[in-house]
């Protein structure tokens, strides 16, 4: 089993900054791919960030449209961490925000089978 705790939410003014953390169990988390995800009320779930394995120490990332150029994805192997750097944040980004893991090999679309609980992001006007 793989276990997934997110940290790093709080209650930030519109254009300032949050780093999200994402702790992980396994001693194959080099492998891991790791997708950052958020859910506002009254919407669904979707995708922010992904952190796809490729291959030794080679990972590729991608990020939703509405985030490009504000948040970015990065992984420290050697404390088992994948963060959210989120910059120039704007109130539509208030959402509950969770890491998620796929441990397949070789995956095209993360399909994540380990979830975290989720830490709170809002963001005020």
């Amino acid at each position: 089993q793989v276990q997934l705790v997110e940290s790093g939410g709080g209650l930030v003014q519109a254009g300032g900054s949050l780093r999200l953390s994402c702790v992980a169990s396994g001693r194959t988390f080099r492998s891991y791919h790791i997708g950052w995800f958020r859910q506002a009320p009254g919407k669904e779930r979707e995708s922010v960030a992904a952190l796809k394995w490729t291959g030794g120490n080679t990972y590729y990332a991608d990020y939703a449209d509405s985030v490009k150029g504000r948040f970015t994805i990065s992984r420290d192997n050697t404390k088992n961490t994948v963060y959210l750097q989120m910059n120039s944040l704007k109130p539509e980004d208030t959402a509950i925000y969770y890491c998620a893991a796929d441990t397949r090999t070789s995956v095209v679309t993360i399909t994540p089978n380990y979830w975290g609980q989720g830490t709170q992001v809002t963001v005020s006007s």
